[in-house]
């Protein structure tokens, strides 16, 4: 099975990524090089109407990659860890929520920017902005950083998970990583709070068969367990 994603695909993991997913060992003397005449070998079940090929159930129009990005065999998890538990995920995020969530409010509380500021019956809603803001900047900015260097949040390193890229298992550049912290923090600093939170990770409770949130989804990174 082949570790490479297909091209296009955006960019390649490093070989030295712990984390990228590895072929099987090859029996002594069967390499993975092209037979006589140069061409090589197709995939296992990919020709027309094979499991793997354009028509076939591996889910995509060139083969089993579930968006349709290439050649891959049917099940992208082939290779990687279990799936991480759903309860865990929202654990690690109510940790993250936590751990961010007390620099925001010591960073507006220094600045004097609080959510409300009633004075003589007026509320500054201005104030209630730029605290939104600022919580945007850094609860997208620990996301990204963090998952793009090791795939773990402080949240998900306690709790043994790590975020992986769904077609090869490697850790996600830092372009998914900002996509998947984008989906998931702008919406909950700005208008929906807790309730975003809750529709966008709690997905993951029902998607099948990666469990993905819809931040996954948009960053095409699955979370699994590192135990």
């Amino acid at each position: 099975m082949s570790s490479e994603p297909p091209p296009g695909s955006g960019q390649q993991p490093p070989d030295d990524d712990p984390f990228r997913k590895r072929p099987p060992d090859e029996p002594p003397g069967e390499g993975t090089g092209s037979p006589p005449g140069g061409e090589p070998p197709p995939y296992a079940g990919s020709g027309p109407g094979g499991p793997n090929g354009p028509g076939g159930p591996g889910g995509g129009p060139y083969g089993g990659d579930p968006y349709g990005g290439g050649p891959y065999p049917a099940d992208p998890l082939a290779g990687m860890p279990p799936l991480g538990d759903s309860a865990m995920r929202t654990l690690a995020r109510i940790i993250d929520m936590i751990l961010v969530g007390a620099v925001v409010w010591l960073i507006t509380w220094g600045f004097g920017v609080n959510e409300y500021d009633v004075d003589s019956d007026r509320i500054e809603i201005s104030k209630s902005f730029w605290q939104s803001a600022v919580a945007a900047v850094l609860y997208i900015a620990y996301d990204t950083v963090l998952t793009a260097r090791t795939g773990q949040t402080l949240g998900k390193k306690l709790l043994h998970m790590r975020v992986a890229n769904l077609d090869n298992g490697a850790t996600p550049s830092a372009q998914n990583a900002l996509a998947r912290a984008a989906v998931l923090w702008i919406p909950f600093a700005f208008c929906c709070a807790c309730v975003w939170t809750a529709i966008c990770g709690g997905w993951s409770y029902f998607d099948r068969p990666y469990k993905q949130g819809l931040h996954d989804k948009a960053a095409k990174t699955v979370v699994v367990s590192t135990k």
